[in-house]
């Protein structure tokens, strides 16, 4: 899997943000819902928190797509 760049200029981002920025999900509820029904990785692990705070260096995946924060 290639993972896109997400460059963020905060240190850090929610994980719904990301996913929204992303591109991979179209609203703030979609991506509450995937991330709900355990849908999403973050770091190779599935993550139901939508708040969690993504860093440099993280990894998500959704669907067969993932994207990098940079």
């Amino acid at each position: 899997m290639e993972f896109e760049k997400i460059q963020i200029k905060e240190d850090f981002i929610r994980l719904d943000s990301a996913l929204k920025l992303s591109n991979l999900v179209v609203t703030g509820g979609h991506a509450k819902i995937v991330i709900q029904n355990g849908e999403v990785k973050v770091n190779g692990e599935v993550c139901t928190m939508r708040g969690k705070k993504l860093r440099s260096g993280d990894k998500v995946e959704f669907e067969n797509n993932g994207f990098i924060i940079v």
